[in-house]
C-alpha cells in the first residue's frame, strides 16, 4: 500500500519550537528548514510527502513544485491549505493508497478523517522526525565505524570473518 504525508506547512512551523524560533527572524528560513526535514522523512520512511503551504493572501495562480524529491505547493489566491489539503485527499485517497494529514488544526483533522485519511498531528509528526533523525545519526556513525554492511543483514560472526579474511588479503 502507498501512503502519502500531506503537511500543513505553517501549521508545523507555528507549532515546532525550533521552526518556530527561526520563523521569528525569516519565514523563508523555517519553510526551507521544514522542507529539508520531511526530505529526510521520506527518504527514510518511503512515504511520499507534499507540503501545502497558504498563500491566499498573495496575488497569483499557485504553483507545485519539487524540492529534494518533496513535493512543495503554495496555493492560489483565495485558497487556504486547508482547502488544497480537503482537495489532495479527495483525490489521492483510495483503496491502494493510504493518506495521512499532518496538522494540529482540529477542524481540518475533523474534515479530513471524514473524507478517509488518518490524521498525524504536529506532535506526533515531530515524534517521527526524531526516530528518523536518530535513525540517520545511527546509520551515519556505523558506517564511520565501518560496522555498515548496507541493507545486508550478517551476523557478527560472520562480519568479524569477512574483516580477519579482508585484512590478510592486504
Amino acid at each position: 500500500m502507498k501512503e502519502i504525508v500531506l503537511v500543513d506547512g505553517y501549521n508545523i512551523i507555528g507549532d515546532w519550537p525550533e521552526l518556530k524560533h527561526i520563523k521569528q527572524f525569516s519565514l523563508i528560513e523555517a519553510r526551507d528548514l521544514l522542507i529539508d526535514k520531511m526530505a529526510e522523512y521520506q527518504a527514510v520512511t518511503g512515504k511520499r510527502v507534499m507540503i501545502v503551504f497558504d498563500a491566499h493572501m498573495v496575488p497569483g495562480t499557485g504553483s507545485k513544485n519539487k524540492h529534494h524529491r518533496v513535493e512543495v505547493v503554495y496555493t492560489r489566491e483565495r485558497e487556504t491549505a486547508d482547502e488544497r489539503i480537503e482537495k489532495l485527499v479527495s483525490k489521492l485517497k483510495n483503496v491502494e493508497t493510504q493518506v495521512y494529514v499532518a496538522t494540529s488544526d482540529y477542524v481540518e483533522q475533523s474534515v479530513t478523517f471524514g473524507s478517509g485519511a488518518l490524521r498525524t498531528s504536529a506532535r506526533e509528526l515531530r515524534i517521527q522526525m526524531s526516530h528518523v533523525e536518530q535513525h540517520v545519526t545511527e546509520r551515519v556513525a556505523r558506517v564511520k565505524k565501518g560496522n555498515d554492511y548496507g541493507n545486508r543483514v550478517i551476523s557478527q560472526d560472520v562480519a568479524e570473518y569477512f574483516e580477519k579474511w579482508r585484512r590478510n588479503r592486504q
